[in-house]
């Protein structure tokens, strides 16, 4: 029977581990924090995710963490509203996105997957190297109070995010298509009946606000890369002014009545990146390990779902075979990477477009800007351009869980 390490307890890392337990097969999930009790950014389930999540049968692990239907989208340019839109159920078949708790999440599926006979999970085990003999990867060294061990694997899965040891030993090129921004995050008391998410576009700025799964509000600023170091100078109370200054009048006196309420503020440097090949002899990336996603459209935990089906439906019968060839391993590596690609690569350059236009200060910036906004004042375009961007909620291809 093979055996499986996964390394990296995000949604794919946790979501891969628990479809492959599932399947009767034997794996070991580490995770380096003993908690999932941190900040996160991917707080938002598209409707891609939220179905990924249903068809592993997780769904009711889904309903009990606390969460946040944002089914309203509204959009301001240079603080005036240009468009304001309620959509029902059925526009996003069934599945409105949702502002989740992902630390929640995370330990739900864990919770699931520990009901398995064939899962182990160890927390607070950082993984020193990767071990190869014979020219492939056989497991992994891992290190917790008690010191250094080896843990062996027919399979060693990388979803440890963008820092990844996994990535960091397979060197295999990664190719950047990271967007000319970073964001500022920060949460503040949430205004009674905030509609969903607003985002506010002008000057050269873009901040996105909506109701997060705690009954805050979530901000996040969307700057140049590179200007923070001013920003941080000035402390929070100036960047809270800074933002009043480009968003609508009502959003604008919240932010000051609250700016000294602003909880746990920091900068998220902005990566969008692919590595240039996704796996090697006993050993296979998917998530932010693979790809690291871009902010824009709220991307990366859905990703990271769909990667994980997807890898289980090469994985299972290849690991439950005993007789399963070296070649054939390869093989299914390879496929996993080929079938993902269409939609990551497709995805990611759409990431890369918006900031370019909003946050432009040449001098076809503003003009451009002017004009998409009373482009975007028709229905009919408004329309046109939902099917431009319907990729962010829905992916670009069916991800059907297969086995």
């Amino acid at each position: 029977m093979k055996n499986v390490v996964v390394v990296g307890a995000g949604p794919g890392g946790a979501s891969i581990a628990y479809l492959l337990a599932n399947r009767g097969i034997a794996v070991t999930l580490v995770e380096r924090r003993r908690d999932f009790a941190r900040e996160f950014r991917g707080e938002i389930l598209m409707p891609s995710g939220i179905e990924a999540l249903h068809q592993m049968g997780l769904g009711e692990a889904l309903a009990q963490t606390d969460s946040h239907a944002a089914p309203d989208f509204t959009l301001y340019m240079n603080s005036k509203q240009i468009v304001a839109e309620h959509l029902d159920p059925e526009f996003f078949q069934g599945h409105p996105p949702l502002a989740i708790s992902q630390p929640a999440l995370l330990e739900a599926i864990v919770a699931e997957a520990e009901k398995l006979p064939r899962f182990k999970f160890e927390r607070g085990v950082s993984v020193k190297e990767l071990v190869e003999e014979g020219g492939a990867v056989t497991g992994v060294t891992i290190r917790d109070d008690d010191g250094d061990r080896f843990l062996p694997a027919d399979l060693v899965i990388g979803s440890d995010g963008r820092n990844s040891v996994v990535r960091k030993h397979l060197d295999h090129g990664v190719t950047e298509n990271s967007p000319p921004m970073d964001i500022v995050w920060c949460k503040l008391p949430c205004p009674e009946d905030w509609p969903g998410v607003k985002a506010y576009v002008g000057r050269g700025h873009l901040l996105v606000a909506y109701h997060t799964w705690d009954h805050s509000l979530q901000l996040g600023w969307v700057i140049l890369k590179g200007t923070f170091g001013e920003l941080r100078d000035k402390g929070i109370e100036a960047w809270i002014e800074e933002m009043a200054r480009h968003v609508s009048p009502d959003l604008a006196a919240h932010l000051r009545a609250h700016s000294a309420a602003a909880q746990k503020p920091f900068l998220l440097d902005t990566v969008s990146d692919c590595v240039d090949s996704w796996s090697g002899p006993g050993v296979l990336l998917i998530g932010d390990a693979a790809h690291t996603m871009s902010p824009v459209g709220g991307q990366g935990v859905n990703i990271a779902l769909r990667d994980a089906i997807v890898a289980a439906n090469y994985l299972v019968p290849i690991l439950n075979n005993p007789s399963t060839s070296v070649t054939e391993m390869t093989s299914a590596l390879q496929s996993i990477e080929k079938e993902r690609r269409i939609e990551v690569d497709y995805i990611q350059n759409l990431q890369a477009k918006p900031p370019k236009i909003v946050l432009s200060r040449a001098w076809w910036g503003e003009p451009v800007r002017r004009l998409a906004g009373f482009a975007l004042g028709s229905q009919r375009i408004r329309r046109k351009a939902a099917q431009g961007v319907s990729a962010f909620p829905f992916g670009v291809r069916d991800v059907t869980l297969e086995v």
